[in-house]
């Protein structure tokens, strides 16, 4: 048996998952353009945030100020905000913003509230020391702060709303909506109400009911998607001054930092995030192993996208590694919670007809996320990896060929 290493537990203390696979059987990598990308030096981080982008430096911008929120990204997204929190700081003990004028808010959008364990994983323990951390509510106390181009009334978390300097931070990586996350996103969805969320999210089909021969959302679609657009407008509404955003690697690891005023920093970000998560398209293998690592309490709900893309027109299988102690992540919108109760949009991928076996492999099986996924005799969830080899075996009695995805949930390919 031959075997491959794939990157594992991004929050759990990151580790290499081994797997075996028939001698027999050919093995090609798909990597990500950047996957292998050195991490930057914490001067380098330092020296990024420093040199903003169509913006006085943090320290001019915040002399004077009286609130200051850093709304950061949640475990959702691999950002090693830990990385970056420390500059911001220096920044503004520069212009003399005491530690009591400066709140953290999580942008967790309709996803779950997480807790002080992981606000530590995220901010580091001395964060959490010095100031206040919060959960944003979507369900209530959000202030209206205007109406977008596309109809979205927009209501933001009523704290983040009130304080007059506001930074974000986050990661640029491929969104299966929005082409890439990142930028205005930590507004809209990030710290928005409930049915800002709702309104956003109910657009896609309507774009694409437009669009039908030309896809205007997807990952990698960018330039003219109108979901990134809505988001851009929502955050220039909410008055964001400053956004940070990272490239990662392969490992989670930050590459790139781009800050400065939100629009033409997250310009300047997906500039280069185009190039860096591009992947080449796949040969037609008859298997396809998509491995999540970045989003893995999200796989079912993004990693599949690329997954299915790499499949060719004659067809083959996915086999989708989720491993997430976390389980797929709570989702007050899109999620669910009973045999029979659904968020307000049930979100749930459907199988392309060309992929004839779908098999999710997670080490920790989650019952309520399979929901994220159509309930269909193509569909296999298997917590050992010798049954999934049965299983493939099964499927192709005389060998396959096989595509290896590495980072499935945060690649992209050109024609996507």
């Amino acid at each position: 048996m031959s075997s491959l290493s794939l990157p594992q537990l991004a929050w759990y203390g990151a580790k290499e998952l081994t797997l075996t696979l028939p001698d027999q059987w050919p093995v090609r990598f798909y990597h990500f353009t950047g996957y292998d990308r050195p991490a930057l030096k914490p001067a380098e981080i330092k020296e990024a945030i420093r040199r903003t982008i169509d913006s006085p430096p943090i320290s001019e911008l915040a002399r004077g100020k009286k609130e200051v929120v850093i709304i950061f990204d949640d475990l959702t997204r691999v950002t090693r905000t830990y990385e970056m929190v420390p500059f911001i700081l220096e920044e503004l003990a520069t212009a003399g913003i005491p530690d009591r004028s400066i709140q953290f808010v999580c942008a967790l959008g309709a996803h779950m509230a997480w807790d002080r364990t992981w606000f530590e994983k995220k901010l580091g323990r001395s964060v959490l020391a010095r100031f206040p951390v919060y959960n944003h509510n979507p369900f209530n106390k959000c202030t209206y702060v205007g109406t977008t181009s596309f109809g979205t009334r927009v209501c933001i978390n009523g704290e983040v709303a009130q304080c007059d300097l506001k930074i974000a931070l986050g990661s640029v990586v491929p969104h299966p909506n929005t082409g890439f996350g990142g930028g205005g996103k930590i507004i809209l969805p990030g710290v928005s109400a409930m049915e800002t969320i709702e309104h956003f999210h109910r657009q896609e089909d309507e774009f694409k009911r437009r669009n039908p021969a030309r896809p205007v959302t997807g990952m990698g679609v960018f330039d003219e998607n109108p979901l990134r657009r809505n988001a851009d407008e929502a955050c220039a509404l909410a008055g964001l001054d400053i956004k940070v955003d990272g490239l990662i690697n392969m490992w989670g690891e930050t590459v790139a930092v781009f800050a400065g005023a939100p629009r033409p920093t997250y310009q300047v970000a997906v500039r280069a995030a185009k190039t860096h998560y591009l992947t080449t398209s796949a040969g037609g293998e008859n298997v396809v192993i998509a491995n999540t690592f970045a989003k893995a309490n999200e796989s079912i709900m993004i990693g599949l996208h690329t997954a299915f893309k790499a499949v060719g027109p004659r067809g083959g299988d996915v086999v989708l590694i989720s491993n997430a102690p976390d389980g797929q992540v709570t989702h007050y919108l899109l999620g669910t919670f009973g045999k029979t109760t659904r968020g307000n949009i049930a979100l749930e991928a459907k199988v392309p007809e060309r992929v004839d076996h779908v098999i999710v492999y997670s080490e920790y099986p989650d019952l309520a996320g399979r929901a994220y996924i159509e309930k269909s005799d193509k569909v296999l969830f298997l917590d050992d990896w010798d049954e999934v080899l049965q299983a493939l075996r099964r499927f192709h009695p005389e060998g396959a060929s096989v595509a290896v995805l590495p980072s499935a949930e945060i690649q992209y390919f050109a024609e996507s």
